[in-house]
């Protein structure tokens, strides 16, 4: 049973949840979570799926949550979150027997988290990209260049602080005036596919380009995506960043996040759900939980749902003007819908591109899909919302296996899969039943195009999701995507989720505050909702501003 009071008293223990909860605890509020599901963690989980022996991740898989300062903050390596990070990063083949692989232009160390330019990596890389295209080799230098120089730090400075005020440039607009190292400011306005036949003459460049775009953030390439998603997306689709692998799964984030919470004297209760949050002259007073008991916040409350379930179930729509409730209903949700899950395999795909480089399979992302920029910029979204599936497949390949034996037992592997599906509403409750047989053997089919030996008879099972499981799974992944409000310009940054929300105040309410995936910066494990939500709240209640300990700017 919990206590009857507490200074903080945060609702829903997702990752964000468990993230703010650890500042927050650390600040020297007493501080407890209140989780309606078994567990803590959210989209950070796993499973033993599809069989026993082998752990899939069921929500998110590429997290790179070593970059996020909670890792460092709250030493979460002691806690078992551990790191292995390939020499490789993103690769791409194509269906005649051609391909692409990306070395990570940055090594890191596992242990210290240390990052280390590689020259010979980024040599590797350029004779990739020169194979098919000269000018993008050089494209890719002097992108690189940029990147290094300027882009990288603006982008974590970005994406760990909470948006600036209209009119006041954040970290990546000041960009836009810097004349040698900057990014051209129509990129703020270009598609994703203009973007991609701006910097890249290759098909195969501008289609992993478009694809990534995809996976990164689940907008398609006929979205207007902003510097946010070009400078993210720009980093892993050339390799200039290590990809990086959770040791045991994305759970394993959730429990070092609880170890370091609880260890900090902070407090969780499971399968208890907050009805509402109790109101009292313009101040947040407590919760009342689902039994009926009611919990007192001293100070604050912070809520990990999506603004819908915050606003509407938790408070009500009178809290609100008619203005925003309907702002709060036109959040666009028709982004990030996927199938994806894992198949178990008795052994790895052999691809023909191998005979080009046999470093080809080693990829942490590895896309496959014809060298086809129209395809991918005007008919692809349309086949997938109009018809399910498209009538060309660009899949995701993850084979974590290969560096986590955890996943899989010896001799054996696990491979995440993923392509883009439509938004739930599109379907009935038949179709996408249907959808979700017919999905492995489609997929499976088209594997074979690029690896011949990835027949049934390799395939010991599978687990597939479609955006009908993820929304009965988490009920703020409206529409059964994983990003909780698509990430296009107009909902990012200062206007994410809507502009009158986009504080992680509820304005009307003078010590309740929102640090889930629909705010900025957007859905993704590692992604600084909670953080900058922190941040706020160190505003508000003067608290000590932990990242200037640690020497941080941000």
């Amino acid at each position: 049973m919990p206590d009857t009071s507490y200074d903080a008293i945060i609702v829903g223990g997702g990752h964000h949840g468990t993230i703010i909860a650890c500042y927050l605890q650390h600040a020297g509020l007493k501080t407890v979570i209140f989780e309606r599901q078994h567990e803590l963690g959210g989209g950070a989980c796993g499973e033993e799926l599809p069989l026993p022996g082998f752990i899939q991740n069921t929500c998110a898989h590429f997290t790179r949550f070593w970059t996020h300062p909670a890792y460092t903050d709250f030493n979460l390596r002691e806690y078992g979150l551990k790191y292995i990070f390939p020499d490789q990063n993103e690769g791409m083949v194509y269906p005649d027997g051609t391909c692409f692989v990306g070395y990570s232009a940055f090594r890191v160390d596992p242990l210290t988290g240390k990052e280390q330019y590689s020259e010979e990596n980024v040599k590797k890389t350029y004779n990739e990209i020169a194979r098919f295209s000269k000018t993008d080799a050089e494209t890719y230098l002097d992108l690189l260049g940029k990147y290094q120089r300027k882009w990288r730090a603006a982008f974590r400075e970005y994406r760990y602080s909470p948006p600036t005020p209209w009119g006041v440039k954040n970290a990546l607009e000041r960009l836009c005036d810097d004349p040698v190292d900057g990014i051209d400011p129509v990129y703020q306005f270009m598609t994703g596919s203009q973007i991609a036949m701006d910097l890249f003459e290759s098909p195969e460049l501008q289609c992993l380009f478009m694809r990534a775009i995809e996976t990164s953030t689940g907008c398609f390439p006929g979205d207007v995506v902003g510097l946010y998603v070009f400078v993210h997306v720009i980093g892993l689709t050339l390799s200039f960043e290590s990809a990086s692998i959770v040791y045991g799964g994305t759970h394993t984030i959730t429990h070092a996040l609880q170890r370091a919470f609880s260890a900090m004297g902070g407090e969780f209760c499971v399968e208890t759900e907050v009805d509402k949050v109790i109101v009292e002259n313009g101040m947040a007073k407590g919760v009342k939980l689902s039994n009926g008991i009611e919990v007192e916040a001293k100070q604050l409350v912070i809520s990990d749902l999506g603004v819908p379930q915050t606003i509407f179930r938790l408070l009500g729509e009178n809290y609100v003007t008619p203005k925003v409730a309907r702002r709060i209903r036109n959040i666009r949700y028709d982004r990030a819908q996927i199938y994806w899950g894992n198949m178990a395999m008795h052994e790895l795909p052999k691809y023909k591109a191998a005979s080009l480089n046999s470093d080809i399979g080693l990829q942490p992302r590895l896309y496959m899909g014809e060298k086809d920029p129209e395809y991918l910029s005007w008919r692809y979204q349309a086949d997938i919302f109009t018809k399910g599936f498209p009538e060309k497949w660009y899949i995701l390949a993850a084979p974590d296996s290969i560096w986590d034996k955890t996943r899989a037992p010896e001799g054996k592997h696990t491979i995440l899969l993923e392509e883009f599906a439509p938004p739930l509403h599109l379907f009935t409750e038949r179709q996408w039943l249907k959808m979700k047989k017919d999905v492995e053997d489609l997929m499976l089919k088209q594997w074979q195009i690029y690896a011949p030996n990835m027949t049934r008879d390799n395939v010991i099972e599978a687990f597939i999701t479609t955006p009908y499981d993820t929304n009965m799974r988490h009920p703020d992944m409206i529409e059964g995507g994983w990003v909780e409000g698509a990430m296009i310009a107009s909902q990012n940054d200062r206007f994410r989720p809507i502009p009158d929300l986009s504080s992680y105040r509820i304005p009307f309410l003078k010590n309740m505050y929102i640090c889930s995936s629909n705010m900025h910066s957007g859905g993704g494990i590692a992604r600084g909702s909670s953080y900058n939500c922190f941040k706020v709240v160190v505003e508000d209640f003067k608290l000590d501003k932990i990242w200037e300990k640690k020497g941080r700017a941000w």
